[in-house]
């Protein structure tokens, strides 16, 4: 490491001495070769995959509610909260992608290096609790794909889920670019399900641009103003910041100051490319419910069943509904797969300590499908409604706990050296984290009490 980089092991540098040096996600840090030479379209290229794994979190099943609501109910209105909360993730993405370059830890080994003991484990908890409820999220989603798509009741969907445990532990043990190329295939199959319900849906451009546009009726509308909040409240991902720290130290960049510049700058352009692809997916979904259910007269679609059924009918597409649950459950696979991955990077960065990967995934899954089926069988498929809105409630209450402490360490010039954020971006940063937290705290707090 170069003398400018901040040391592992360093009082002076702000981490505490006796915090473990371990490497993140060890069985595949820096095992993807970066080019040192060449045009840099090659070592774009060996960057790219990352900001996909990344860009999952943000288009998962607990997205779709908030985006069918907001499309059905209000029209394009909406586009500009999807487009300010997805500017709000490029950054504290690309914040998380310097952590772990420049510092060689994830968030939550950051966290662990810096915080006392007792402070480590309550943000272990409050972490734990909110990769659980996004995995319910997921659970959820995958299982009401396969009702619609196959009729499995959502019991023996829930229990299925469980399977992708081991596609996880199997995709890794091939290499990390394969659990890449897994994640962007399904990426792809979303992206083009979508596409083409647009396509059929014909949304007239002009409204469409002009949703884009911020709306002062946003916040003087209450209901317009709670569904907002929601859409921001299950856009930015806790979990997506610990995970994103640790994926971008598999590339094997020079663990030096050249090298990490170059590595800051190309897993930024990575996650800002990816997570265009996500606003394009969020905003497909609240343009395709505006234009299909909101033109309709079917204000009040905010359930994902209702929307299959109502799609094709509407559109006059019979292929519309299927195309619509494939993408839900290549949403509820993938979201599945990095939120697993998330949990281990967590326990192993918080708690250093290393289950078996087949039991760590086993254990995540189990603890997520056991309220599914006991809320499927006790109040049937509006139970499980309620329970993926709790689980956004859940992983908005966590959003602080993961956000504060990486503006904090970015900000620090002992943690970060040359590499900390200027005081410009941080003040930007400091401004989006307080943004965060009062809309999530307005979200949970309406939530609960009306």
């Amino acid at each position: 490491m170069d003398a400018l980089s901040p040391h592992l092991n360093s009082e002076s540098a702000g981490w505490r001495a006796d915090a473990p040096t371990t490497k993140s996600l060890a069985e595949v840090n820096a095992t993807v070769a970066v080019p040192r030479a060449g045009h840099w379209s090659l070592r774009l290229l060996a960057f790219v995959g990352p900001g996909y794994l990344v860009s999952v979190g943000y288009m998962d099943p607990g997205n779709w509610a908030t985006d069918l609501a907001g499309g059905s109910k209000f029209g394009y209105t909406l586009l500009s909260v999807i487009l300010l909360s997805n500017l709000m993730a490029i950054l504290l993405q690309s914040l998380a992608a310097r952590l772990g370059i420049v510092t060689d830890r994830d968030l939550a080994q950051a966290c662990r290096a810096t915080y006392s003991p007792a402070v480590n484990f309550l943000l272990w908890i409050a972490c734990e609790a909110a990769i659980i409820a996004c995995d319910l999220a997921e659970v959820i989603g995958t299982a009401i794909a396969l009702k619609l798509l196959f009729g499995i009741p959502l019991i023996g969907g829930a229990l299925l889920a469980a399977l992708d445990a081991f596609l996880l532990l199997l995709l890794m043990n091939r290499g990390f670019r394969f659990l890449e190329a897994f994640v962007i295939a399904l990426l792809a199959v979303i992206a083009v399900c979508f596409a083409v319900q647009i396509v059929a849906a014909a949304p007239p451009v002009a409204e469409v641009l002009r949703g884009f546009v911020p709306k002062t009726e946003i916040f003087t509308n209450s209901d317009m103003l709670y569904i907002a909040i929601g859409i921001i409240g299950a856009t930015v991902m806790p979990h997506n910041l610990y995970l994103h720290s640790s994926i971008v130290q598999t590339r094997a960049y020079e663990r030096n100051d050249t090298g990490r510049r170059e590595a800051i700058k190309w897993a930024t352009t990575d996650s800002t490319i990816a997570l265009m692809l996500a606003l394009f997916i969020n905003a497909a979904i609240l343009v395709v419910a505006a234009a299909t259910f909101h033109k309709s007269g079917h204000s009040d679609v905010a359930e994902i069943g209702q929307a299959f059924e109502l799609l094709s009918p509407l559109l006059g597409l019979g292929i519309a509904s299927t195309l619509f649950a494939v993408a839900l459950l290549a949403s509820g696979l993938n979201s599945t797969v990095t939120a697993t991955l998330a949990g281990q990077i967590v326990m192993e960065g918080f708690l250093d300590l290393r289950l078996p990967s087949w039991a760590r995934r086993l254990l995540t899954r189990g603890i997520a499908i056991i309220p599914v089926i006991i809320v499927t069988a006790i109040y049937g498929e509006r139970g499980t409604a309620d329970l993926l809105v709790f689980s956004q409630v859940v992983l908005s209450m966590q959003l602080p706990f993961a956000v504060i402490p990486l503006v904090r360490f970015v900000s620090d010039r002992r943690k970060m050296g040359q590499f900390a954020i200027p005081r410009s971006v941080a003040a930007i940063a400091w401004i989006v984290a307080g943004v965060i937290v009062v809309l999530n705290l307005k979200l949970l707090a309406d939530t609960l009490f009306g």
